[in-house]
């Protein structure tokens, strides 16, 4: 799956989490009566700030992003020159390559004790409360990396990813949600549903990481068992076809679409 996409969903996913919407469909109801007047998107589980509602979509697209710091030429390795290209270079030998560790449950663990760690550093302000330094730090990568792949900032400036990214992290040091548990939350969310995004193209994962169980050879012939069950010992559910094609476009419009709608509810409203 392209960085863009598995960035959209990563926002959607909390976003379907933390704000919900009705949606009228009068128009419709008149051309098929059988649809329902309005429908209701999203659950709404966490309360969640509107200011919060964005910075959680930026840091959880970022977190969507995270497993291809294994990839020294994905688009999360240009985010945060010379930073970040350093770093997937540094992990990508870590973790064995590319759809590697970190495209497993191991290296998924580890994204989010790394997370966990990070909001456990708390610090008392007398005349403000409880900041999360760690988790601010954490965000400015991760909404840095989201607004590279998302295209919010163009490419010509170069610089700018690190002003939104240094913005969502004073906003998540300062003003994050008080629960423990929304920062590690949204990382496994993000690095969850890149794997899965990943998991539906061709290519798989494998999600046992380092153990690698491939087929017998005399199942790799089987036509069915050849597409789900890779020669290389990945998971696959190919529902999207090869990253980049046409189906993954016709699933991430509309849930970009999603995205845009749910961000504009949440700050409008």
């Amino acid at each position: 799956m392209m960085g863009a996409h598995h960035a959209a969903s990563g926002a959607a996913v909390w976003l379907a989490l933390t704000t919900t919407f009705d949606v009228d469909l009068t128009p419709v109801v008149r051309v098929f009566p059988a649809v329902p007047e309005h429908i209701t998107l999203g659950m709404g589980l966490m309360d969640v700030s509107p200011a919060g509602v964005v910075a959680g979509a930026l840091v959880a697209a970022g977190a969507a992003l995270v497993p291809d710091a294994d990839h020294r030429h994905a688009t999360i390795a240009h985010s945060l020159p010379p930073l970040s290209n350093m770093m997937c270079i540094q992990v990508g030998r870590l973790s064995g390559g590319h759809r590697h560790g970190t495209h497993s449950i191991l290296g998924l663990a580890v994204f989010v004790a790394i997370a966990a760690l990070a909001g456990m550093w708390r610090v008392e302000l007398t005349d403000f409360g409880t900041i999360y330094p760690g988790a601010g730090i954490l965000a400015v990568l991760l909404a840095s990396f989201a607004a590279k792949s998302l295209k919010i900032i163009p490419d010509t400036m170069r610089k700018f990813p690190w002003v939104l990214g240094l913005a969502v992290g004073a906003f998540v040091t300062f003003f994050a949600p008080q629960e423990p548990y929304w920062f590690p939350m949204t990382m496994a969310l993000g690095v969850a549903t890149h794997i899965v995004g990943d998991m539906l193209t061709t290519g798989g994962c494998n999600l046992l990481w380092p153990l690698r169980i491939r087929p017998p050879r005399f199942l790799r012939k089987v036509p069915l068992v050849k597409k789900f069950w890779r020669p290389s010992g990945n998971i696959a559910l190919p529902i999207l076809g090869n990253a980049g094609s046409v189906r993954e476009w016709l699933l991430l419009v509309p849930l970009s679409g999603y995205v845009i709608w749910a961000i504009a509810d949440a700050v409008f409203s």
